[in-house]
């Protein structure tokens, strides 16, 4: 049987910055939701147009956990019949350059030179 090593990295603090941050950004489809938002306010309607295979249920679901913890805010227009813009606030907006590095290294991987490297190892 092989031994078990120590890890040598120190133990985190205990409310790891890590674990709050992906908090944030865990959630299935929420990045996308987050990169749509951020060049303009959208409404739902139009999030739903950016993200096709996102349903209805599942949208809802993720702005108002986003709206829950800050990341966006949600406005009723007095518009008739009624509509619904979301924006991204400041905790929002500081989430992207983490998005923006993510989609980076995804365009990356896509690369056939990196699909072969990985399918080589």
């Amino acid at each position: 049987m092989l031994k078990r090593r120590k890890s040598k990295v120190p133990p985190p603090p205990a409310a790891c910055p890590l674990t709050e941050c992906m908090k944030l950004l865990g959630g299935a489809w929420t990045p996308n939701v987050i990169w749509y938002l951020s060049e303009s306010p959208r409404r739902f309607s139009e999030l739903r147009s950016d993200i096709p295979r996102i349903s209805a249920k599942v949208l809802s679901a993720r702005l108002r956990e986003m709206e829950e913890k800050g990341v966006v805010t949600r406005e009723v227009m007095p518009t008739s019949p009624p509509s619904t813009e979301y924006t991204l606030t400041a905790l929002g907006r500081e989430l992207l350059p983490a998005i923006e590095a993510i989609a980076r290294i995804g365009a990356k991987l896509k690369q056939p030179r990196w699909q072969a490297q990985m399918a080589a190892e």
